[in-house]
């Protein structure tokens, strides 16, 4: 049987990821506009787009590209951002699942910096890894965004390269113009030092973080 995009419910001790729905739509719209001063490289939503943005995510998700979710703040149950498996690759049999992208990622200003989106991506690469037994995951970012690329190195992710002209960029003002993507990778191989490495992070910023 061919594999089938179909991302669950991922809990941590202060992030839960939830199946991205219409009824996040208040809270992201909040998310989305405390402040926007670290969107530059980010497709993000303003609070009136953000109706037509899940719309979609979720269009995409039923063409089988795309596992969005909502990263809700277990402390206070309010969604404060967004995240995704897509481009699920299978292997070339047909059978499984061999690598998934992690991205379409962004975070309400005051969630950024707390754990939040490191806890996200332990989840996510946790499931990939010990449950889809993927050989990789990618994770990806505008060239130009020296930010999201050191977060992705803090995760534990190798970079591989900058690939020109890659995809769409959402710079304001580059409108129709492609963006050089920086490339970054973790295989099967490396996963296990790159989970003790995010769970070692996570004793510092969670409560008992649930990591079994």
């Amino acid at each position: 049987m061919g594999f089938t995009l179909d991302g669950p419910v991922l809990e941590g001790s202060l992030v839960r990821l939830e199946p991205l729905d219409r009824r996040h739509a208040p809270d992201l719209a909040a998310a989305a506009e405390e402040d926007r001063g670290s969107y530059r490289f980010t497709w993000v939503p303003t609070a009136a787009e953000v109706g037509g943005y899940i719309d979609a995510q979720l269009a995409r998700a039923a063409e089988g590209k795309l596992a969005p979710y909502a990263q809700v703040d277990r402390a206070s149950g309010r969604a404060v951002g967004v995240t995704a498996y897509w481009d699920p690759r299978p292997w070339p049999e047909g059978e499984g699942l061999c690598a998934i992208e992690v991205g379409f990622t962004w975070l309400a200003a005051s969630a950024q910096g707390t754990g939040l989106n490191t806890e996200a991506k332990y989840l996510l690469f946790r499931h990939a890894f010990e449950n889809w037994d993927v050989a990789r995951v990618d994770l990806k970012t505008d060239a130009r965004n020296g930010r999201s690329r050191a977060a992705i190195e803090r995760a534990g992710a190798r970079f591989e390269g900058v690939l020109r002209n890659w995809s769409r960029s959402w710079v304001p003002g580059e409108d129709g113009r492609l963006r050089d993507s920086a490339i970054f990778s973790i295989t099967a191989e490396e996963w296990p030092d790159c989970r003790a490495g995010l769970e070692q992070r996570l004793t510092r910023v969670t409560p008992g973080p649930t990591l079994t």
